[in-house]
């Protein structure tokens, strides 16, 4: 049996990072996918703005170690990524004591599809305090990804 998911993606927000109290670090981020809408007869259709209807579906990706430190260092809102990981199911007890659950995907690879352009998300101090534009003058094999 196999429990494999690859998703392609923008991310909906900058990765959250946290450590927990035994040391392993921790990256979340949700990231938005889409899919054509179809109407009641199975066709496509347009929306108001002339374009192709879709649908997007939100995913919570969870990065652990490694992988938690580059996605939280260079990865930023709107950016295009595949993530390969598994779904796992949670479950959780909220603030008001009511048992919940929920799904997320383990990831266990993600590559980074586009770079942030001049003016976009991820422009000026990253979270290290170094000019994130700095990066842009490395060479792609400088780069941890």
């Amino acid at each position: 049996m196999t429990n494999i998911v690859i998703l392609v993606g923008n991310l909906g927000a900058d990765p959250q990072k946290r450590t927990t109290s035994g040391g392993t670090e921790v990256s979340t981020f949700s990231l938005g996918t889409s899919r054509v809408k179809r109407d009641s007869e199975g066709k496509t259709y347009k929306d108001e703005s002339g374009f192709t209807a879709k649908d997007t579906e939100w995913h919570r990706v969870t990065c652990f170690n490694g992988l938690g430190r580059i996605i939280a260092q260079h990865a930023t809102k709107g950016m295009l990524v595949s993530v390969r990981g598994r779904i796992h199911n949670t479950r959780w007890t909220d603030g008001e004591g009511v048992e919940r659950f929920g799904y997320e995907v383990i990831a266990d690879d993600v590559q980074f599809l586009n770079r942030p352009h001049k003016g976009e998300a991820g422009e000026g101090i990253d979270k290290a305090g170094d000019q994130a534009g700095d990066q842009a003058k490395l060479g792609d094999e400088d780069i941890p990804f």
